[in-house]
């Protein structure tokens, strides 16, 4: 018999049955729950009503099961009612997985005799029932992680680094490229140890694409916590499951193929060069895929945005900005919006206003906020999204009382969306988007302090060969741009690092950086430096926050390494979401950070100030359009 997970480690949120350790009758077979807590499910008995409706339920699934191996449904009526849901391992044909469905079906009935609730996990397939209806959420429990016994014994920290970016490229894949959500990959030329790194990720194809992302990304995020430096590992629950080892366990080629090789590959599938900042200088205009598109499907009637807000009444504001006041609303349907009203003289027309519908409709992403609908009527210009009920992350992070609510876990998950969030738009979505005005006022938080970037009026859409972009219209908030986009009106991908990075070490010193404000008298990534270099980086941490030394150091390092003064050397998103999963990958160090001055010097932050349009030297852009909008 051949089985190589080892059961080191557990996570479930079903209580294991006593006979969970009798010999397994297949050596496809590997693990199973059964529901145990009477209180919740309880047992059934033979003959019983809900024994015919599971019967039913198991036929049902038999025949119904598609060509992608996968089934779900219903049988009976409450009490009796039963819910099951099938899935097949992707690359397995129809007979096949036929096959291990109907030894699911006998055994999950041996294995778990009356059980209303049960589970069966073969290599193959597995089988899920239960007496609680479950088909409207995309909540992944039950849900185990399981491990080789057998550790990793050479560079450890390069194996975890590419199983990491497998990962990373197969999740691409699967969402972008596969109709069932699943994808197979495999690191070559590794080492003499192993000379091949294989994985596999699926969700079920019921799911959206921004489902099966937000379930995969979970799994990977918690994946290191549990498989770093083994040989071997897995997390399964009912919508999607992760694997890696190193020997061969599903048919057919490989989907994403990485050769270690070849250094510094893209965690996308389809790899491009990213920092690159010698572009041809080019009108923005001249770009096709920036021009105006249909918006007709979005619009929405005055009428119903003033009747949603009470008339714009001011007790419904949210707050306001250069570009005009938000408010929330509530729709005839009961959906909770938030609306942006444009002021008469805001900077963002409607343009704008445009391009910021297109891109933002485009993108399906729990870190990205989600639009709802434009209004263009007479002089009204006007754009709904979701609402999201904690406002921004500078209302808590900026304030003494309410920062003590943001916790280094809950800052650790702000952190890590961000993140994810900017690794779709550079990567993931098939689209490459900029954003160009990272700041902690642009990032939303969810009731359970889930990030969601906002704001996308300044964003930009890159061709699929396009590494860069020059402008000679320079907009967005100094402090938060890169050197080369604040001088020279260069953007790209690693324009929005460098702001990720200053946004990072905002949130690890719980204040503003002083380029933005002027408060402090040194700038966040010149107080960051000196600390770094001296050793005394926990010196400047926020007080409130009470967290590990070694996580803090590991933070800086990252957001040090992000605002460096050469794109080239930042990190794309994608290296910075390794970096952050895992404790175990080391991480360069760092060098000086751009606009890093010793104190008593001048800097740019010194010379353009207050959000006007400021005159430049000859040789850079001619003027800059600064400040909050």
């Amino acid at each position: 018999m051949h089985f190589s997970i080892g059961f080191l480690l557990f996570l479930f949120y079903l209580t294991v049955p006593a006979n969970a350790d009798q010999p397994f009758h297949s050596e496809d077979y590997f693990y199973y729950i059964c529901d145990s807590i009477s209180t919740s499910t309880g047992n059934y008995t033979t003959n019983s009503t809900y024994q015919s409706n599971l019967n039913q339920l198991f036929l049902a699934l038999d025949s119904n099961s598609t060509s992608n191996g996968f089934a779900a449904g219903t049988s009976g009526t409450v009490p009796d009612k039963v819910t099951g849901i099938v899935l097949c391992r992707g690359d397995l044909n129809a007979s096949t997985c036929s096959a291990c469905f109907s030894q699911s079906f006998h055994d999950i009935l041996n294995f778990c005799p009356y059980y209303k609730t049960a589970l069966m996990w073969y290599n193959k397939c597995y089988m899920y029932f239960s007496s609680k209806y479950f088909l409207s959420s995309v909540a992944n429990s039950p849900q185990v992680s399981l491990m080789n016994y057998y550790n990793v014994t050479v560079d450890p920290a390069r194996f975890d680094h590419a199983v990491a970016q497998l990962m990373s490229q197969m999740k691409s894949w699967a969402i972008n490229n596969s109709t069932k959500f699943f994808a197979t990959g495999e690191v070559t030329n590794f080492s003499t140890e192993f000379t091949t790194i294989y994985g596999l990720v699926q969700c079920t194809p019921d799911m959206t694409k921004s489902q099966c992302q937000s379930c995969l990304e979970d799994l990977i995020d918690h994946f290191f916590e549990h498989a770093s430096g083994k040989i071997g590992a897995r997390t399964i629950g009912i919508h999607c499951n992760i694997r890696y080892e190193t020997y061969p366990f599903y048919e057919g080629p490989s989907m994403v193929q990485i050769d270690s090789t070849i250094p510094s590959q893209s965690a996308a599938p389809t790899p491009r060069p990213v920092s690159v900042l010698t572009p041809a200088i080019n009108k923005e205009n001249d770009n096709p895929k920036t021009n105006i598109e249909n918006v007709d499907s979005f619009l929405i009637d005055l009428s119903t945005l003033k009747e949603a807000t009470l008339n714009f009444n001011e007790s419904n504001k949210l707050g306001e900005g250069g570009f005009g006041a938000v408010y929330k609303g509530i729709l005839p349907n009961g959906q909770e919006i938030a609306v942006k009203r444009l002021s008469q003289n805001s900077g963002q027309g409607v343009k704008e206003l445009k391009n910021e519908l297109v891109l933002v409709a485009k993108l399906q992403h729990k870190n990205l906020v989600q639009v709802v609908g434009v209004c263009l009527e007479g002089q009204e210009k006007l754009l709904a999204y979701e609402f999201v009920p904690n406002r921004s992350l500078g209302t808590f992070l900026f304030d003494n009382e309410r920062r003590q609510e943001l916790d280094w876990r809950k800052r650790k998950r702000i952190i890590n969306g961000v993140a994810r969030g900017l690794q779709y738009m550079h990567e993931d979505c098939q689209l490459t988007i900029v954003h160009r005005d990272l700041k902690a006022s642009n990032i939303l938080l969810g009731s359970d302090m889930n990030p969601k970037i906002s704001d996308f009026g300044l964003a930009r859409l890159f061709q699929v060969d396009q590494t860069a972009h020059a402008t000679s219209r320079v907009v967005g908030t100094y402090g938060y741009m890169a050197p080369e986009y604040a001088m020279h009106g260069l953007y790209s991908i690693k324009s929005d690092v460098f702001s990720f990075g200053v946004l990072l070490l905002e949130i690890l010193t719980g204040r503003r950086n002083s380029a933005v404000d002027g408060e402090h008298g040194e700038d966040i990534l010149s107080s960051t430096w000196e600390h770094w270099v001296a050793g005394t980086i926990t010196d400047t941490m926020d007080p409130q926050l009470d967290c590990p030394t070694n996580e803090v150091i590991r933070h800086v390092q990252i957001g040090l390494l992000c605002v460096q003064e050469d794109p080239i050397n930042r990190p794309s998103m994608s290296e910075v979401v390794i970096m952050l999963s895992s404790n175990t990958i080391s991480l360069e160090a760092p060098s000086k950070p751009a606009l890093y001055l010793r104190r008593g010097g001048s800097s740019i932050s010194q010379s353009l100030s207050g959000g006007r349009s400021l005159q430049m030297s000859q040789n850079d852009i001619s003027t800059a359009q600064l400040g909050a909008r």
